[in-house]
């Protein structure tokens, strides 16, 4: 079903495969160097992990409260991370360059299938993968999308475990940023201060067959469900330090602690 696909990364194509490959990896883990040196600067972090994240191929599964969550999911494992992102962020000059060349996987409209032939060729070559299954920006409001059904084909075509993730962030302080891409109106939802909360959840181990649509979208569902609890958590945790918060001294109740 699945079959391999090549993805274009935007490196110099004088070198072979092992030297694109340092050089992916050496452009990521600068772009991470740099968001782990500014998150601290940006946000008061909360960060709790309820078990300890496994070495080799798996999938980070987030919900998606704003445009800067993937770069958070780098700063959750010591590996590379490559993660499914919209196309259109593909489009936007220098940025979209920066995604191919870090290794990041492009969603593009009407090309589900070779994205997750892409998604499972990092996964079979032990690598990890960051998707949000929700598909799109999270509701203003509150809540979650229902999600769509990527995360558990990933899961069952590799054989790997799913690392539910909860994302919490205070609303109030996103900011609507209206741009034109590719010729198209598009609206990034952009959070740049405030608490950010991330609870990372016990990895997940489906079961389905991967012909069954309906075992396929209940697999799918039962990681939404655990993605939303954990998300609960830490907006519960960001209220319970907001009202501890006194004189403008961050407490937060929750420690990122490595487990062994």
């Amino acid at each position: 079903m699945f079959q391999s696909t090549t993805l274009s990364l935007n490196i110099p194509s004088r070198l072979g495969l092992e030297d694109q490959r340092i050089w992916e990896k050496s452009w990521y883990f600068l772009g991470r160097a740099a968001v782990e040196a500014a998150a601290p600067l940006l946000f008061r972090m909360d960060i709790a992990r309820q078990a300890a994240i496994p070495a080799g191929a798996k999938i980070l599964a987030a919900n998606h409260p704003s445009t800067i969550d993937p770069v958070m999911l780098t700063t959750l494992v010591p590996e590379q991370v490559g993660i499914l992102i919209s196309e259109t962020l593909f489009k936007v000059p220098g940025l979209g360059r920066s995604l191919r060349m870090a290794g990041h996987i492009p969603v593009e409209e009407g090309r589900g299938q070779a994205c997750l032939e892409s998604g499972v060729r990092y996964l079979q070559a032990g690598r990890t993968v960051g998707i949000f299954p929700e598909g799109a920006i999270s509701p203003l409001e509150g809540g979650l999308h229902r999600a769509h059904t990527g995360v558990a084909r990933l899961a069952l075509a590799a054989g790997v475990p799913v690392i539910p993730i909860g994302f919490a962030l205070e609303r109030q302080n996103l900011r609507l940023v209206e741009t034109v891409v590719d010729g198209r109106r598009e609206t990034g939802t952009w959070y740049l201060h405030g608490a950010y909360a991330i609870t990372v959840g016990e990895p997940m181990r489906l079961k389905g067959n991967l012909e069954g649509r309906a075992q396929v979208r209940a697999a799918a569902g039962q990681v939404m469900e655990r993605i939303a609890q954990l998300s609960r958590e830490s907006a519960l945790r960001l209220e319970t330090a907001r009202r501890r918060n006194t004189a403008g001294r961050w407490q937060s109740p929750a420690q990122d602690e490595a487990l062994a």
